[in-house]
């Protein structure tokens, strides 16, 4: 007997066969009933949950005795394990030692690549580049498969309009049209057209739902809106996840209506699975189950409870469901149906999988050899890494650099590997990856000369920057601030231009990196206004994972560009751009505010009563000491080439409600070298039934141009891009004025109107 399990696949597939072909879905229904049929219920329970073990621990909590539990049945899966032989050992012991043999499902948080490491999800969203967002993903579940995992905790779909959240890093920004187009990508690039082919994964579309909207901008925290406010501005992403075909999802940690995500049924299983028809498997976040009870929701076993009547079918690590479910069947507060159904689902996804037909079909120990960290997987995450910086400002065209002369590079960020990857980079293998020194040294060898001194450390806070530089990406100096701003200023004097390498280190942002203030921290600020004494021009690479405070840079330093954190290419793919080879194309997916005050800052707000778009005005909707719009507006970028755009034309004024408008624009770069233009199209609905936004993302075309090159961009309005939920949250397309925009940005747009009749 090879393993138990596919002996019987074997039988039911084969009799099966021999009444004709079945579908897929009707002989995995005969696969998994038979198999149920023979389950414990201490079994079925066991599916439902999912420890954490391994080297790799991204939450509070390790769980224990997980081979005693295998052993048992008592498990459906792991995660954050990595390598090839250690998910082996624990395949062996659930397929040859476990009582009926199922396979686990292992799963790991593979956010933005694997060890070939792509830029962080948000700078992905600044690319605007579908194909280029669903090769990151391909070959990130080509690595991960390579080594053993089937599950991506992956894409983050969350709509974020809060800077001060660390996990705005982690998804594609305040756009919920964007952010949709993105979560079909990934997915795409994950899934792939068959989940059984062996360098293909599970994703996982999180975090459900509204997480990216905590109240104070603190993470884990409370989410409150109106119902037509998630579905008009915060479910799209999350609905196209299913839309797509992702084969799970993952609760969120915040309250919706006062209940925590893990215990509403009416979002897990009233929208998710009757209204949008999602045939996977949700799992909750890490402890999520258990933390419900710090909510108030009641003592262990109520909590669990919940979680399970609710529709959550997996608990990740709080063991609450093990620990709790057969006590509460036995007392009537679950049912073994709600029981068999979420063992049903998980199971349905290993029958996905292929793993019931193979337990070890993503174990190959020669793949890893051959198709992790490749030179073309890194050629490709450098390339992509290019387009999503955005270049903010270009005085002078400071930008890009010539190779001749003496550079300066100053910064904490200047020269350290384990920081370029970015937050959620758990199997990152940084010893690899270059250093912005070591790839400036390369890019200009031979032909400048590259002077470092690092300047000053992240902050003066030593606290501080320990907390913002955890798991291996600390890099504080000792030595006093003066010396090290003395050293830099000296060293920039002897130098023709200056690369200041600044802003937040990378465990500044992501899960649990909240802060209150976005400006550039006290010791770096401190550095640049005594560079900027020596009177050379400064470039400014900031490296963030969330819209940051720039006022006092955009006024004073001729060049800025954002870098996010590009991945473990990212230090080259900045040469690349900041000397010339490449034209930076990225456009903000956040808008920029001016100060902290501003946020909630975004660009698709709905109008008020007294608008004013000037500053300042009494009683009318403004502040006293701030202009309301936005530093840098969404879809903003510059490049190091012009475009011109044509006047905007529509092929009718009018359409019904079953027809369609095309509206088109002919775009012509004006420059002298190659660069890449997002053409942006938005609506706004001049008058509904009920409050409408200033204007929202429809369409968008990323194009590259040779210098002299012109291209017709066309855009066709339906009746989907003119619809929305009303205050019943009907999907209603409403006859009347509209107004199209098209243009380089949410606030440089040209403007015709147009009906629905």
């Amino acid at each position: 007997m090879k393993y138990k399990i596919t002996i019987f696949a074997m039988v039911a597939v084969c009799a099966l066969a021999a009444r004709g072909a079945a579908p897929q879905n009707e002989r995995m229904n005969h696969f998994i009933d038979d198999l149920m049929s023979r389950m414990t219920l201490q079994e079925k329970i066991g599916q439902l949950n999912l420890p954490v073990t391994g080297d790799i621990i991204t939450g509070s909590s390790v769980s224990g005795n997980v081979v005693d539990l295998i052993e048992a049945g008592g498990v459906g899966g792991l995660f954050n394990m990595k390598g090839e032989r250690q998910i082996r050992q624990l395949q062996d012991v659930a397929v040859k030692k476990s009582r009926l043999g199922i396979p686990l499902i292992f799963g790991m948080d593979v956010i933005h690549g694997y060890e070939t490491i792509f830029p962080i999800p948000l700078a992905l969203s600044m690319s605007w580049d579908m194909d280029a967002i669903r090769s990151s993903a391909r070959i990130a579940a080509l690595e991960a498969t390579a080594d053993g995992i089937c599950w991506s905790f992956s894409p983050m779909v969350d709509v974020c309009r809060e800077p001060r959240w660390g996990r705005m890093s982690e998804g594609n920004g305040e756009d919920p049209y964007l952010g949709a187009a993105i979560c079909r990508a990934m997915i795409e690039g994950y899934q792939g057209q068959d989940l059984t082919d062996r360098a293909t994964m599970m994703s996982c579309v999180k975090h459900f739902a509204l997480y990216g909207a905590p109240e104070a901008g603190r993470d884990y925290n409370t989410v409150d809106m109106s119902r037509v406010r998630m579905f008009n501005e915060y479910f799209e992403p999350y609905k196209a996840g299913v839309e797509a075909g992702a084969g799970s999802f993952m609760s969120s940690f915040n309250t919706i209506d006062y209940v925590p995500a893990s215990a509403n049924r009416w979002l897990m299983t009233e929208v998710l699975r009757d209204q949008w028809g999602f045939d996977g498997f949700v799992v909750t976040d890490y402890t999520a189950i258990s933390e419900m009870m710090n909510h108030g929701m009641g003592d262990y076993q109520t909590v669990g409870a919940l979680a399970l009547n609710a529709g959550c079918d997996m608990d990740m690590v709080s063991d609450a469901y093990r620990t709790t479910l057969e006590k509460s069947l036995a007392e009537g507060r679950v049912s073994i149906e709600t029981i068999d159904r979420a063992c049903r689902r998980v199971l349905e996804a290993k029958y996905k999988l292929g793993l019931f037909d193979d337990p070890y079909r993503y174990l190959d120990a020669k793949r890893r050899g051959k198709e992790i960290y490749t030179a073309a997987n890194r050629a490709e995450a450098r390339r992509i890494a290019t387009e999503t910086f955005v270049l903010l400002k270009n005085d002078d065209n400071v930008l890009p650099l010539r190779r001749e002369g003496k550079i300066a590079l100053v910064g904490p960020l200047a020269n350290t590997r384990a920081n370029m990857p970015g937050t959620w980079s758990v199997a990152a293998t940084s010893d690899r990856y270059s250093t912005l020194l070591e790839a400036m040294q390369r890019a200009v060898s031979g032909k400048a000369e590259v002077l470092y001194a690092k300047g000053c450390n992240v902050c003066y806070d030593e606290e501080l920057e320990k907390n913002s530089t955890m798991f291996g990406r600390e890099m504080r100096d000792p030595r006093d601030a003066a010396v090290m701003r003395d050293e830099a200023v000296r060293l920039a004097q002897q130098c023709d231009v200056i690369v200041a390498a600044m802003g937040e280190p990378s465990e500044m942002s992501g899960e649990a990196s909240s802060r209150s203030s976005l400006t550039i921290l006290d010791a770096q600020r401190d550095l640049l206004e005594a560079l900027l004494k020596t009177g050379k021009p400064i470039v400014l690479l900031n490296f963030s994972g969330r819209a940051t405070v720039m006022n006092w840079e955009a006024e004073h330093l001729p060049a800025i560009m954002n870098v996010w954190f590009g991945g473990s290419e990212a230090a080259d793919a900045i040469c690349d751009v900041v000397f010339g080879d490449v034209s930076p194309g990225g456009k903000l997916t956040v808008t920029m505010p001016r100060n902290e005050g501003q946020i909630p800052i975004y660009y698709n707000h709905l109008n008020t009563g007294r608008p004013n778009p000037k500053w300042f005005t009494k009683y009318t909707s403004n502040y006293l000491d701030v202009p309301n719009d936005a530093l840098f507006p969404f879809g903003y970028g510059l490049s190091y080439t012009t475009f011109s755009y044509s006047p905007l034309t529509l092929s009718s004024n009018a359409m019904t409600a079953t027809g369609s408008i095309t509206a088109s624009v002919t775009v012509t770069n004006t420059g002298s070298c190659a660069g890449a233009e997002v053409v942006q199209l938005y609506i706004r609905d001049m008058v509904g039934s009920i409050a409408r936004p200033v204007q929202e993302l429809k369409d968008f075309a990323r194009i590259q141009l040779q210098p002299g090159e012109s291209r017709t961009v066309s855009f066709t309005i339906t009746p989907d891009k003119l619809k929305f939920y009303n205050s019943n949250l009907d999907y209603v397309l409403e006859p009347g004025d509209f107004e199209v925009m098209v243009g380089t940005d949410s606030r440089h747009v040209q403007r015709l109107p147009f009906a629905v009749k």
